[in-house]
C-alpha cells in the first residue's frame, strides 16, 4: 500500500497547486518538502500554521508565489531570512502573504474539512489582519446579534504530512502534538503522508489520531522524514540545525551553497 516519495509528489503535486506541509513542532514533513523542490514545482501557495525552516527553504528556492500562514519565524532563534528577502526585496521572486492569528487559520482549516465556505470566531479585533477582505470578514450572530470575525474556508489541493506509522492497509497513526494534521488532511482533495515504519497493528496511544486510508491519496515510508524537527517515540529535535539554519539563511550565497550541496538548486530558481 506504499510508494516511493518520488512518485506521490510526482502523481499528486503540480504546479501552482495549494500545498500545505503541515506538523506543528514536530512532524514536520521536511522530506516531501525537499522533493517537491527537487522535483521543480513552482507558482505554489504554500499554507501552514508556521512557516518555520520548511517554508523559508521552499520560498528561498523559488517554489511559491504565495504564502498563507499565521506566525512566521525560527522557533526560538529568530526570524526566517528567506521569507523576510522575499517579502522586503522580492528575493528570488515577489511573494504574496496573507496572514492570520493561529486560531484563525486553525479554524479555517476546520471549515475546509467540514466543507462549510467559512468559519466564525472571536478574534482579529484590534488588529490589521482585518484588512484582509478576501480571507477575513466579518457576520452577525443571527441569535444574539454579537459581531464575530469570518475566515474563509482552506482547501488544499494538497495536504502533505509525517506521521509515526501506517499500517498494511495503508492507514495511518500519529501522536504526539498532533496540531492541524487531521484538519488539513480532511480539508484537502488529496493528501500524501509520510511516516517512519510500517507496523502490522497500532500500538495504544492516549490521544492518537489515525487517519482511514480512504481520506489519502499516497502513504510512503520515510524514516527521519520529519528531520530537522522531529517524531515523538523516533528521534529528536535538531537544535543545533535551527541555530545554524539562522547563519545560513542570512546570506543569499550561504543559502544556494546549502541548497547545491542537498540537491535542491536549480538554475531557473533564480532567473
Amino acid at each position: 500500500m506504499t510508494v516511493p516519495l518520488a512518485d506521490a509528489i510526482a502523481e499528486h503535486v503540480h504546479d501552482g497547486d495549494t500545498v500545505a506541509l503541515e506538523g506543528f513542532t514536530h512532524l514536520i514533513p521536511f522530506a516531501a518538502a525537499h522533493e517537491i523542490a527537487r522535483q521543480g514545482r513552482r507558482h505554489l501557495t504554500l499554507v501552514r500554521m508556521t512557516p518555520d525552516l520548511v517554508y523559508d527553504q521552499l520560498i528561498g528556492l523559488g517554489v511559491a508565489d504565495e504564502l498563507v500562514f499565521s506566525y512566521g519565524g525560527n522557533p526560538g532563534v529568530g526570524s526566517l531570512h528567506r521569507l523576510r528577502d522575499a517579502v522586503e526585496n522580492h528575493w528570488p521572486h515577489r511573494l504574496a502573504v496573507h496572514e492570520h492569528s493561529h486560531a484563525g487559520l486553525a479554524n479555517a482549516y476546520s471549515a475546509g474539512a467540514a466543507r462549510l465556505p467559512f468559519a466564525v470566531l472571536r478574534g482579529y479585533r484590534g488588529t490589521d489582519l482585518e484588512k484582509q477582505s478576501d480571507i477575513i470578514s466579518s457576520v452577525t450572530c443571527p441569535f444574539t446579534g454579537e459581531e464575530l470575525a469570518a475566515v474563509r474556508a482552506v482547501n488544499p489541493d494538497v495536504t502533505v504530512i509525517h506521521a509515526q506509522l501506517a499500517d498494511r492497509d495503508g492507514n495511518v497513526m500519529l501522536w504526539g502534538i498532533t496540531g492541524v494534521q487531521r484538519e488539513a488532511v480532511l480539508a484537502a482533495k488529496r493528501a500524501i503522508v509520510t511516516v517512519e515504519e510500517v507496523a502490522d497493528e497500532f500500538p495504544e496511544h492516549t490521544g492518537a489520531v489515525i487517519l482511514p486510508n480512504w481520506v489519502l491519496a499516497a502513504v510512503s515510508v520515510v524514516p527521519n522524514g520529519a528531520w530537522p524537527s522531529y517524531a515523538a517515540g523516533y528521534s529528536v529535535r535538531d537544535n543545533d540545525f535551527y541555530l545554524e539554519w539562522d547563519k545560513i539563511s542570512r546570506d543569499r550565497e550561504a543559502f544556494l551553497s546549502w541548497a547545491a550541496e542537498n540537491g535542491l538548486a536549480k538554475e531557473s530558481t533564480h532567473a
